[in-house]
Protein backbone atom coordinates (compact mmCIF):
# COMPACT_ATOMS: atom_id res chain seq x y z
CA UNK A 1 0.00 0.00 0.00
CA UNK A 2 2.90 2.28 1.06
CA UNK A 3 4.79 1.23 -1.58
CA UNK A 4 2.31 1.90 -4.10
CA UNK A 5 1.42 5.51 -2.91
CA UNK A 6 4.76 6.01 -3.05
CA UNK A 7 5.23 5.29 -6.59
CA UNK A 8 2.10 7.63 -7.75
CA UNK A 9 3.83 10.01 -5.45
CA UNK A 10 7.39 9.76 -8.12
CA UNK A 11 4.83 9.52 -11.25
CA UNK A 12 3.73 12.65 -10.35
CA UNK A 13 7.28 13.91 -9.83
CA UNK A 14 8.41 12.29 -13.05
CA UNK A 15 5.44 14.53 -15.15
CA UNK A 16 6.63 17.91 -13.68
CA UNK A 17 9.81 17.55 -15.32
CA UNK A 18 10.09 20.66 -17.60
CA UNK A 19 11.19 19.50 -20.85
CA UNK A 20 9.59 22.55 -22.86
CA UNK A 21 11.42 25.17 -20.46
CA UNK A 22 14.76 22.93 -20.80
CA UNK A 23 14.93 22.75 -24.20
CA UNK A 24 13.39 26.68 -25.07
CA UNK A 25 15.67 27.63 -22.41
CA UNK A 26 18.86 26.80 -24.13
CA UNK A 27 18.30 29.35 -26.51
CA UNK A 28 16.69 32.18 -24.29
CA UNK A 29 13.04 31.49 -24.51
CA UNK A 30 10.35 30.79 -22.01
CA UNK A 31 7.52 28.85 -23.57
CA UNK A 32 4.93 30.02 -21.05
CA UNK A 33 5.80 33.70 -22.83
CA UNK A 34 5.94 33.18 -26.12
CA UNK A 35 3.69 31.41 -29.04
CA UNK A 36 0.50 30.37 -27.42
CA UNK A 37 1.95 30.33 -24.04
CA UNK A 38 1.67 26.48 -23.56
CA UNK A 39 4.78 24.39 -22.25
CA UNK A 40 4.50 21.87 -24.64
CA UNK A 41 6.36 20.22 -28.07
CA UNK A 42 3.56 22.11 -30.62
CA UNK A 43 4.63 25.78 -28.96
CA UNK A 44 8.63 24.84 -28.59
CA UNK A 45 8.60 23.64 -32.43
CA UNK A 46 6.85 27.42 -33.38
CA UNK A 47 8.94 29.58 -31.08
CA UNK A 48 12.67 27.18 -31.38
CA UNK A 49 11.97 24.75 -34.53
CA UNK A 50 11.82 21.29 -35.87
CA UNK A 51 13.80 19.52 -33.70
CA UNK A 52 13.54 21.35 -30.52
CA UNK A 53 9.67 20.27 -30.45
CA UNK A 54 10.55 17.00 -31.57
CA UNK A 55 13.07 16.68 -28.23
CA UNK A 56 10.14 18.32 -25.90
CA UNK A 57 7.88 15.84 -27.53
CA UNK A 58 9.88 12.69 -27.04
CA UNK A 59 11.22 13.85 -23.53
CA UNK A 60 7.34 14.12 -22.56
CA UNK A 61 6.54 11.01 -23.98
CA UNK A 62 9.33 9.35 -21.98
CA UNK A 63 7.85 10.46 -18.95
CA UNK A 64 4.68 8.46 -19.51
CA UNK A 65 6.16 5.69 -20.84
CA UNK A 66 8.67 5.44 -17.82
CA UNK A 67 5.60 6.39 -14.78
CA UNK A 68 3.11 3.17 -16.42
CA UNK A 69 6.28 1.11 -16.68
CA UNK A 70 6.97 1.27 -12.85
CA UNK A 71 3.32 1.49 -11.75
CA UNK A 72 2.91 -1.81 -14.07
CA UNK A 73 5.98 -3.26 -12.99
CA UNK A 74 5.58 -2.87 -9.36
CA UNK A 75 1.89 -3.91 -8.83
CA UNK A 76 0.01 -4.97 -12.37
CA UNK A 77 -1.87 -2.95 -14.78
CA UNK A 78 -4.43 -0.92 -12.72
CA UNK A 79 -1.20 0.49 -10.80
CA UNK A 80 0.64 1.53 -14.25
CA UNK A 81 -2.90 3.11 -14.62
CA UNK A 82 -2.59 5.13 -12.07
CA UNK A 83 0.85 6.24 -12.22
CA UNK A 84 0.16 7.09 -15.59
CA UNK A 85 -2.32 9.23 -14.61
CA UNK A 86 -0.59 10.94 -11.78
CA UNK A 87 2.11 11.65 -14.63
CA UNK A 88 0.12 13.63 -16.74
CA UNK A 89 -1.01 15.21 -14.10
CA UNK A 90 2.22 16.03 -12.85
CA UNK A 91 2.62 17.48 -16.92
CA UNK A 92 -0.77 19.36 -16.62
CA UNK A 93 -0.15 21.18 -13.20
CA UNK A 94 3.38 20.96 -11.73
CA UNK A 95 3.38 21.99 -8.04
CA UNK A 96 6.89 22.99 -9.24
CA UNK A 97 5.72 25.57 -11.62
CA UNK A 98 2.56 27.01 -9.57
CA UNK A 99 0.35 24.57 -11.34
CA UNK A 100 0.68 26.05 -14.86
CA UNK A 101 1.72 22.96 -16.78
CA UNK A 102 1.58 21.43 -20.45
CA UNK A 103 -1.58 19.57 -21.84
CA UNK A 104 -0.60 16.42 -21.26
CA UNK A 105 -1.30 14.75 -24.60
CA UNK A 106 2.72 13.78 -24.97
CA UNK A 107 2.67 12.28 -22.01
CA UNK A 108 -0.64 10.68 -21.43
CA UNK A 109 0.68 9.24 -25.21
CA UNK A 110 3.40 7.49 -23.54
CA UNK A 111 2.02 5.79 -20.72
CA UNK A 112 -0.81 4.77 -23.33
CA UNK A 113 1.68 2.63 -25.31
CA UNK A 114 2.63 0.41 -22.16
CA UNK A 115 -0.43 0.01 -20.97
CA UNK A 116 -3.08 0.12 -24.22
CA UNK A 117 -0.42 -0.16 -26.77
CA UNK A 118 -2.69 -1.21 -29.60
CA UNK A 119 -5.52 1.06 -28.71
CA UNK A 120 -2.40 4.04 -28.55
CA UNK A 121 -0.80 2.87 -32.52
CA UNK A 122 -4.55 3.31 -33.88
CA UNK A 123 -4.62 7.10 -31.47
CA UNK A 124 -1.37 7.58 -33.18
CA UNK A 125 -2.24 6.98 -36.51
CA UNK A 126 -5.05 8.91 -36.29
CA UNK A 127 -4.02 12.05 -34.67
CA UNK A 128 -0.97 12.08 -37.78
CA UNK A 129 -3.95 11.91 -40.12
CA UNK A 130 -6.03 14.43 -38.52
CA UNK A 131 -3.18 16.72 -37.74
CA UNK A 132 -1.68 16.45 -41.44
CA UNK A 133 -4.57 17.13 -42.96
CA UNK A 134 -5.95 20.05 -41.12
CA UNK A 135 -2.64 21.39 -40.39
CA UNK A 136 -3.89 21.76 -36.28
CA UNK A 137 -2.14 19.59 -33.81
CA UNK A 138 -4.64 20.59 -31.08
CA UNK A 139 -7.51 19.10 -33.31
CA UNK A 140 -5.74 15.78 -33.54
CA UNK A 141 -5.23 15.91 -29.84
CA UNK A 142 -8.70 16.79 -28.88
CA UNK A 143 -9.41 13.95 -31.39
CA UNK A 144 -7.24 11.16 -29.84
CA UNK A 145 -7.76 12.11 -26.19
CA UNK A 146 -11.94 11.80 -26.92
CA UNK A 147 -11.62 8.28 -29.12
CA UNK A 148 -8.87 6.39 -26.34
CA UNK A 149 -11.61 5.28 -23.98
CA UNK A 150 -13.52 4.23 -26.60
CA UNK A 151 -10.89 2.01 -28.20
CA UNK A 152 -9.80 0.52 -24.43
CA UNK A 153 -12.94 -0.43 -24.41
CA UNK A 154 -13.66 -2.12 -27.89
CA UNK A 155 -10.27 -4.04 -26.90
CA UNK A 156 -11.38 -5.45 -23.73
CA UNK A 157 -10.26 -2.76 -20.60
CA UNK A 158 -11.56 -3.39 -16.95
CA UNK A 159 -14.82 -1.10 -15.82
CA UNK A 160 -11.89 1.01 -13.93
CA UNK A 161 -9.24 1.17 -16.20
CA UNK A 162 -11.59 2.59 -18.29
CA UNK A 163 -13.18 5.02 -16.28
CA UNK A 164 -9.71 6.68 -15.17
CA UNK A 165 -9.00 6.77 -19.23
CA UNK A 166 -12.01 8.59 -19.46
CA UNK A 167 -11.06 11.21 -16.45
CA UNK A 168 -8.00 11.43 -18.01
CA UNK A 169 -9.52 12.52 -21.12
CA UNK A 170 -11.63 15.04 -20.11
CA UNK A 171 -8.35 16.53 -18.44
CA UNK A 172 -6.95 16.75 -21.77
CA UNK A 173 -9.68 18.21 -22.91
CA UNK A 174 -9.87 20.82 -20.69
CA UNK A 175 -6.60 21.73 -21.09
CA UNK A 176 -7.45 22.69 -24.72
CA UNK A 177 -10.38 24.87 -24.11
CA UNK A 178 -9.02 27.76 -25.69
CA UNK A 179 -7.87 26.01 -28.79
CA UNK A 180 -11.65 24.17 -28.71
CA UNK A 181 -13.31 28.17 -28.47
CA UNK A 182 -10.41 28.99 -31.30
CA UNK A 183 -11.14 26.25 -33.86
CA UNK A 184 -14.65 27.02 -33.37
CA UNK A 185 -14.38 30.88 -34.20
CA UNK A 186 -11.83 29.81 -36.99
CA UNK A 187 -8.56 31.52 -35.67
CA UNK A 188 -6.64 28.35 -34.58
CA UNK A 189 -3.50 28.77 -36.01
CA UNK A 190 -1.66 25.95 -37.99
CA UNK A 191 1.59 24.28 -38.29
CA UNK A 192 1.26 25.56 -41.88
CA UNK A 193 1.20 29.48 -41.07
CA UNK A 194 3.57 28.92 -37.78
Amino acid sequence: MYMSLLLVVVSYFIGTFPSAHLVAGRVGLDPTKRGSGNPGAANVYRIVGQWSGIAVFFADFLKGVLAASIGYAAGGKYLGVICWGAATLGHVAPLTRRLRGGKGVATAGGGAIVLFPIAAAICFGIFFVVAKTTRKASLGSITIASLLPLLIFAFGASTREILFTVGLSVLIILRHYQNIQRLLSGTESSFKSE
